[in-house]
Formats: C-alpha cells, sequence, structure tokens
C-alpha cells in the first residue's frame, strides 16, 4: 500500500519562513499528523486542511515546536466538533506533556487530565505498532536533550522520520543495511551541531545512505545551502513524497 508525506512546515525552532517541522502521512485514507507545533494550526488551514480530517495524532517529544498546538487542536476539537482526537504518545511522555506543557492551559472545571481532552494510546519504544490497516510504526528513542525522552519513528520498516536527534550515523547506517529506502532527517545549516545533526556531520555519511536521505526541519538560511548538500536531497514544505 503505497504511503505519502506532506510536510506541513519544515522549519527548525528558529525558522521564520518555514513553520515548524510537522508532517502529514497518508496511507489508505488515513491522515497521521506527526508532530504540532506552534505553527501549525495556521500552517495547516493555510494548507486547506482542518483539524478534523485528521484521524490522529503522533508526538515525537516535548518542545513547542513539536507540541505548541495541541491545546489548539483539543479546544477546537471539544468546543467546536464535540470529539476527543486520537493522541499516539510515547508512554514516557505522558505525564510530562500533561503536567509540564498542557495543564496550565487546558485545565477548567472538571477537566483536568490528559485524557479528558485526547484518545490516548500509549506507545512501547522498540515494538512495531499498527496504527491504521497499512501503517506501522516503531518508536526509536534517540539523543536530543539529555535527561529529556524524545524519538524518531520508523514506518512500515522503510521509511525513518527523525524528530530531534544528535547526528548517529551508525545508527543510520545500520538502518540502510536493514532496507531503510527513505530517511528524512532534521538538519542544522551551521555546525557545531549541539542538539541536532548539523550539515558537515550529515555530509560525512556514505554516498550509499546520504543518497536515500532527505533534510528537513533547517533554517532561514537553506537557500544559501542549495548544491551544498552533498547527495541528500532538500524536502519542499506542502509537497508530497511517496516513501
Amino acid at each position: 500500500m503505497a504511503m505519502h508525506i506532506q510536510m506541513v512546515g519544515t522549519g527548525s525552532a528558529f525558522a521564520k519562513k518555514y513553520d515548524n517541522n510537522n508532517a502529514l502521512i497518508e496511507t489508505g485514507g488515513f491522515r497521521l499528523l506527526v508532530d504540532c507545533g506552534i505553527t501549525l494550526p495556521k500552517a495547516l488551514h493555510q494548507m486547506g486542511f482542518s483539524f478534523p480530517e485528521l484521524d490522529a495524532v503522533l508526538i515525537s517529544h516535548i518542545h513547542g515546536d513539536h507540541v505548541g498546538g495541541l491545546e489548539e487542536l483539543a479546544f477546537q476539537m471539544m468546543f467546536k466538533y464535540n470529539r476527543k482526537p486520537v493522541l499516539y504518545i510515547a508512554d514516557t511522555l505522558i505525564e510530562p506533556l500533561w503536567e509540564h506543557t498542557l495543564k496550565g492551559g487546558l485545565t477548567q472545571e472538571t477537566l483536568n487530565k490528559l485524557e479528558d481532552f485526547f484518545v490516548v494510546r500509549p506507545l512501547e519504544a522498540n515494538k512495531d505498532i499498527a496504527l491504521a490497516p497499512g501503517l506501522h510504526v516503531k518508536l526509536l528513542q534517540t539523543k536530543h536533550i539529555q535527561n529529556k525522552p524524545s524519538y524518531s519513528f520508523l514506518f512500515n520498516q522503510r521509511f525513518f522520520y527523525s524528530a530531534d536527534m544528535r547526528f548517529d550515523g551508525g545508527l543510520l547506517q545500520e538502518l540502510v543495511e536493514q532496507g531503510i529506502s527513505t530517511i528524512f532527517h532534521d538538519c542544522q545549516l551551521e555546525a557545531p551541531g549541539v542538539v541536532h545533526a548539523s550539515l558537515d556531520e550529515l555530509l560525512t555519511l556514505p554516498e550509499s545512505v546520504q543518497r536515500k536521505t532527505w533534510l528537513m526541519h533547517y533554517g532561514d538560511a537553506i537557500e544559501d545551502y542549495e548544491g551544498r548538500t552533498g547527495h541528500m536531497r532538500i524536502v519542499r514544505p506542502h509537497e508530497r513524497y511517496e516513501v
């Protein structure tokens, strides 16, 4: 079954041109939102989509450019559409998402827990899980911020989507050897890459890995790097790719 990805935004946390790095994955009529950042509600609207058209949202980690739009998603779905959105999330992220991010804004009267606003579907890392017919995901915990769990996603055992992760050439090489056909990877354009893989680091990857790698989550200066990304290609916002 064909699977497609369309980026709602491709920008880094500080980018102003490209919106937060959030994505739509579609297969067999099922539409999954990957992360829901601060700019997501407006960017999704500009693409012609509304929240009820999403079948579920999958969260990678607790940073504003990945979860900052969840409050609006919850409120719109509750008060405009009278239903709860489905939230897929690593079991280790459920408590911090509520206690450190959403509780202050969402709590009102008897509504005082995450499950009051979402149909929460906890996910266990390193386990292949069916989200819908033809769509499986495995969460891989990858390094981003110390003591702050962050997960990348392996879809259908063929498509690797890093959320935010430091450079890990060994993992990328291993994934390609296992048969991964496409990698969408976050890319910090300027070195050093402290909490993200930098372009300089990604350029050290073997050609066989680079040819499968697409760059996303980049800064506003991406136009200056055209032709300077080796064999890696640049993911464009709103373009639809089969993966």
